[in-house]
């Protein structure tokens, strides 16, 4: 079983401008530059042969190089169980195409469909049990936060394996867009 998911990667230049944000949140496990991405879709665990399947289909994914800016923060969960805080994605018609593109191309694998609503964001940190009032204090001092414009010429494939300070990725697949 693979763990998978489709996401764009975040430039360096975009991922050192979140990197100045990663702190003051106790017990914060920030995430890496290198694992900073905005998902398009997350499979889930699924079997090699249907993940042979899903990158055939995401390989015909089609859709032009994006512009995307980062904009605002906010944390998933409520009280103790504020599990991440994230940076959010500008909204963005073509983003949410290629999201919907490459959801279509997971049904068209055989997957199951995806019943939650897409919020485009960047995961900055995983959180465990934290002092809500820590987080809200985090969200209010980086609550203006407006990355540049930065361009996204293809997304990729990706595995997640699971670890002690969080999940660690690995691009399986690229797909550019044309």
């Amino acid at each position: 079983m693979l763990r998978l998911f489709a996401a764009l990667a975040v430039p360096e230049d975009v991922a050192d401008v979140l990197g100045t944000r990663q702190h003051d949140l106790p017990g914060a496990r920030w995430r890496p530059a290198e694992a900073l991405h905005v998902t398009l879709r997350f499979f889930g665990e699924i079997p090699e042969n249907q993940a042979d399947d899903l990158d055939a289909e995401l390989g015909c994914v089609t859709g032009r190089p994006l512009q995307l800016e980062l904009e605002g923060v906010g944390a998933f969960g409520e009280g103790r169980e504020i599990h991440a805080i994230w940076a959010g994605v500008a909204e963005n018609a073509a983003l949410r195409q290629l999201a919907g593109r490459c959801e279509a191309a997971a049904r068209r694998a055989g997957l199951a469909p995806d019943r939650r609503v897409y919020r485009p964001h960047v995961t900055l940190a995983y959180l465990s049990r934290p002092d809500p009032a820590d987080v809200a204090a985090w969200i209010q001092r980086h609550n203006l936060l407006k990355s540049p414009p930065f361009g996204v010429a293809s997304f990729g494939l990706y595995s997640s394996r699971r670890g002690a300070s969080g999940p660690a990725y690995r691009l399986e697949k690229d797909y550019p867009l044309v």
